[in-house]
């Protein structure tokens, strides 16, 4: 019985989210204002959710960043090594990282605004969490050394890692290429740039992984790229370009990874 349970679950998720339903909820998630314990005007809502963004929780925990950038590292040198056998550490430190970046990067308190929470963002990096939770129970992922692929298929691979170093001044958003930023930035504890590293590795081993999380995670990672390409490149390019050029990983690898996540495979039945 337990068995068959299993097999329903992956059966279930798979179907849910093809659903026009979960696409709408997801949309629908979209219109939820940021929280304050100061109010706002509606029409302030973009500096509301810039001010949190730019002074959430997690800019305060700087001294940890090192802390999150070895850890990931680590473990991707596991996944290489001994591929399955530490699958489900992955899958569990990954979706704990979403509920990090869902309440660090959501939450601010600010001197505008008071206590602020933008919503969305927090549901939305929740949903992902859940989904890399169940990969770990399920362990849908398949990490075993597979036969030789084309250098194609692993493309993702190093716009994942230049997002992964975040070479960028945050002081003045400029490009700063200094090697130690890939241990000392505080990418790993960011959505934006930890995101394509998770979507890069369950491609490498496309198709044998988890469809419904990859289609979760890089529909979620796409909308947040979308809201940044519009912040850096339409609202504010003169200072945020190269914060864009930094957010185009997560652009380009979520669109690639969703069209694959939602791609027909070979034998697969409709669902």
């Amino acid at each position: 019985m337990n068995r068959e349970r299993q097999l329903k679950i992956p059966t279930s998720l798979n179907r849910i989210t093809r659903r026009w339903w979960f696409f709408l909820a997801i949309f629908l998630i979209q219109f939820i204002p940021p929280y304050t314990t100061q109010s706002y005007d509606p029409v302030e809502t973009g500096t509301v959710v810039q001010m949190i963004l730019s002074q959430a929780v997690v800019y305060s925990l700087k001294s940890w960043y090192p802390l999150f950038k070895i850890i990931p590292i680590v473990l991707i040198i596991g996944l290489v090594l001994y591929g399955n056998r530490i699958s489900r550490i992955f899958s569990i430190y990954a979706g704990l990282s979403y509920l990090l970046f869902a309440f660090l990067q959501s939450i601010a308190l600010t001197k505008e605004y008071g206590l602020g929470v933008i919503i969305s963002n927090l549901l939305m990096f929740i949903l992902v969490a859940l989904f890399w939770f169940w990969e770990a129970a399920s362990l849908e992922n398949d990490f075993s050394p597979q036969k030789p692929r084309s250098l194609r298929s692993y493309w993702a691979l190093l716009p994942a890692f230049f997002a992964f170093w975040g070479p960028i001044n945050m002081e003045t958003m400029a490009p700063d290429f200094n090697p130690i930023y890939v241990v000392t930035s505080g990418a790993g504890l960011a959505f934006c740039m930890m995101t394509p590293v998770y979507l890069a590795v369950l491609l490498a081993f496309y198709p044998r992984v988890n469809i419904p999380l990859l289609r979760v995670t890089a529909l979620i990672g796409l909308i947040i790229g979308f809201y940044n390409a519009l912040v850096n490149f339409v609202f504010l390019p003169k200072v945020l370009w190269w914060n864009g050029i930094l957010h185009l990983p997560l652009l380009a690898i979520s669109l690639y990874a969703l069209i694959l996540a939602y791609r027909k495979l070979e034998g697969q039945p409709d669902q």
